[in-house]
């Protein structure tokens, strides 16, 4: 069976894939999970890879079925055909969602301001100097003096 893309209502891409899911047709909505800043907190959420699409596996001839969920748009063509995604293709967005970490999509630079909000220091602020694999070292300048940190990224969020 073939994997095939769906477009979706903006927000509905979660909910589309659970209740796809319920129904029987397999369905994958990647997510990756990262810090949101509100104006009273700051909060780990899930968040889609792909914003308003959801892959579906099903056979040709079972493609309408989808339209019984409400929040799906269309099916996403490519030459005039449904498009169709190849299970290695799924497989490696899945191997790469485990390998990331909260706030790994965030780019950083040198010169961000950030703030550490996992591990010792966390609540501490300061800035990016430079940028490793999947750590940061940061100039942190509290009482006075200029320490450096090797931080995780995913225990990190711009400020």
């Amino acid at each position: 069976m073939p994997w095939y893309a769906l477009y979706t209502n903006p927000r509905n891409e979660k909910k589309v894939s659970e209740a796809l899911n319920k129904r029987g047709i397999e369905a994958y909505c990647p997510v990756y999970t990262t810090w949101v800043q509100w104006s009273d907190r700051k909060k780990k959420v899930d968040k889609p890879l792909f914003p308003s699409y959801v892959f579906v596996k099903l056979e040709e001839k079972d493609r309408d079925q989808v339209f019984t969920v409400p929040g799906i748009v269309r099916y996403v063509f490519w030459l005039g055909k449904p498009a169709l995604i190849k299970d290695a293709e799924i497989e490696q967005i899945r191997i790469f969602l485990k390998e990331i970490t909260p706030n790994a999509l965030i780019t950083f630079q040198p010169l961000d301001p950030v703030q550490i909000v996992e591990g010792l220091l966390k609540g501490k602020s300061g800035v990016v100097e430079h940028i490793h694999k999947h750590t940061l070292v940061i100039r942190l300048e509290q009482l006075g003096l200029s320490v450096k940190a090797e931080v995780a990224v995913g225990d990190v969020m711009k400020r």
